[in-house]
């Protein structure tokens, strides 16, 4: 009989979404007749807009000639999207990039996750808390922690809190460690890290020799041109970070999967024996072994995003998801709720009312409103008294959900 790999074992309960849509099937089921809103999940709900289609629309065609045809991409994505990358993302806001230091995916979750592989496993790792919950299971997976105590924390995993006594700035840990995992805008919380919190943080990786997994999947969404979009925007980055880039929430790639990965050429580890590495040619060989690229059509619809066109589309989708969060706002702060995020970010991090904890609170929306979000529990201990609403999601769905938690 084959040996599993017993770290699975330790994974405290199913990942959070997946048992979210658990209890949301059962309701749904039980009450057929209930009209559930769903503001859970971060998935998009407006189309991916026209010149990005037609785009994609137009390699579809290309596909189909022999002279025209593509098969398998590049390792690292085609030239003509990494080169829009570089200008448009990074050397528009004064970032030098290199085209060869990008590397297209099927998105922001999985290379984060992946991204673990090329670290030894007796690497220390810290994590914000709460925090995206891949960034946390990848390393169980990995056998780089103990086992979970009662409330889901992990042995061997540096925690920092962030909550409202600390305005949700994680504080920098008093002991080594040799990965950091940080968010910006934050999910769950919906809010940012300032030039001067990069800044401390890159200190930090710089005197630990340290490295920084920067997430910034929701960097299109900051609307302050004082907060960085990226790490590399602050002096230093490029020696201790590795970024995250996604087209989902901006594009409304969720079910088309498309981002990347920027992986500096300056950005070393350390082998068993002390010498120093290239991590780049480490990401490298791991992305060439074991994914065979994005899909041309769907390349050639990301690079559209950086057309005027596509710009002019995208500005608008995410003013229309700020309009929303706009909205619950201000209608959950009339209620009397206090609400954190949804100004730089899709994302609005409420303080559960008195007398609910975290899921008691995602229970009672569920089965009194009819409105799904996500208890902050499933994000870490320190979510316990939070809950996170989406404002991914129609108009008149967003009034309708405000409407009925302000009569709770």
């Amino acid at each position: 009989m084959a040996h599993i790999n017993d770290h699975y074992l330790k994974l405290a309960a199913g990942y959070l979404f997946p048992e979210i849509g658990r209890r949301v099937n059962a309701f749904a089921a039980a009450n057929p007749d209930a009209d559930v809103i769903r503001l859970g999940i971060g998935d998009v709900v407006k189309g991916i807009p026209r010149p990005i289609v037609e785009a994609m629309k137009e390699a579809m065609e290309e596909m189909a000639h022999d002279e025209s045809f593509q098969g398998y991409p590049p390792d690292q994505g085609q030239d003509f999207l990494r080169e829009a990358i570089a200008e448009h993302d990074f050397a528009s806001r004064g970032v030098k990039v290199d085209v060869d230091e990008i590397f297209v995916s099927d998105g922001a979750k999985c290379d984060s996750g992946n991204i673990q592989e090329i670290f030894a496993d007796d690497c220390v790792v810290a994590l914000t808390d709460p925090v995206y919950p891949v960034y946390c299971d990848s390393n169980v997976m990995a056998g780089r922690t103990g086992p979970a105590d009662s409330d889901g924390s992990y042995d061997g995993l540096v925690y920092m809190p962030c909550t409202a006594e600390n305005n949700f700035v994680p504080a920098i840990p008093d002991q080594h460690v040799d990965i950091i995992y940080l968010c910006s805008p934050n999910n769950p919380t919906g809010t940012v890290m300032t030039r001067d919190d990069m800044a401390a943080w890159i200190a930090y990786a710089k005197k630990e020799q340290a490295v920084i997994l920067f997430d910034a999947a929701y960097e299109g969404y900051i609307n302050d041109d004082a907060i960085p979009h990226s790490i590399y925007e602050v002096e230093g980055g490029r020696e201790v970070a590795i970024e995250f880039r996604s087209y989902s929430k901006n594009a409304g790639f969720t079910g088309i999967r498309c981002g990347y990965t920027v992986v500096p050429r300056e950005l070393v580890g350390r082998s068993g024996a002390g010498e120093e590495v290239d991590l780049h040619r480490l990401w490298a060989r791991r992305h060439a072994t074991k994914f065979n690229g994005v899909a041309y059509p769907v390349q050639r619809g990301a690079a559209a995003v950086y057309s005027p066109a596509g710009k002019q589309a995208i500005a608008e989708t995410i003013g229309f998801y700020m309009e929303n969060a706009a909205i619950m706002r201000e209608k959950l702060a009339a209620a009397g709720i206090a609400v954190h995020g949804g100004e730089h970010a899709p994302y609005l991090w409420l303080a559960t009312p008195a007398g609910h904890d975290s899921w008691g609170f995602f229970d009672h929306l569920l089965q009194t409103a009819h409105v799904v979000g996500t208890p902050g529990a499933g994000f870490g201990a320190a979510g316990e008294g939070y809950f996170r609403l989406s404002a991914f999601n129609h108009r008149d769905k967003i009034d309708e959900a405000m409407e009925r938690i302000g009569k709770l």
